[in-house]
């Protein structure tokens, strides 16, 4: 059975696996202190998905207070489950879960930004009644690029 929870410390090997996965190399060298960072965040989410003591999903999420708007937003900023584990469910049950989250806490939308690159997660976010918004834009604040 797949259960969903805060993860501890000790994941932070599967998890650093994982964003390796969704083309995120490297994280090993500080991934602890990103997780501790989230895990002690008052407006911060980090869950990951279980199956028989193994991490087979991650999803960071972050909450955003709106000037303007009713109600605040809940950001996905990743989203990823272990190859051999997709098609079970894992990424619908964490977005279930990133989706009770933003309602207890007072949000009328989730949005996330994914890579026009990434066509599988667009198949899945569509299946999960996620829509489209055409633009995204950001600036590099890294002097290299």
């Amino acid at each position: 059975m797949i259960e969903i929870k805060t993860p501890s410390l000790a994941d932070a090997p599967a998890i650093s696996a994982l964003l390796d996965a969704l083309g995120y190399p490297g994280t090993e060298a500080f991934i602890k202190r990103r997780i501790a960072q989230l895990l002690a965040h008052p407006d911060e989410s980090l869950l990951v998905a279980v199956d028989s003591g193994e991490v087979i999903g991650v999803i960071s999420l972050h909450f955003i207070p709106q000037l303007a708007l009713n109600g605040d937003i809940y950001r996905i900023s990743y989203l990823c489950v272990s190859e051999r584990a997709r098609g079970r469910g894992v990424g619908a049950l964490l977005e279930e879960h990133a989706e009770s989250l933003a309602r207890q806490r007072g949000c009328d939308r989730i949005e996330l930004h994914c890579h026009e690159r990434r066509t599988d997660a667009h198949r899945f976010y569509h299946r999960q009644q996620y829509l489209e918004s055409p633009k995204y834009l950001y600036k590099s604040l890294d002097d290299a690029n």
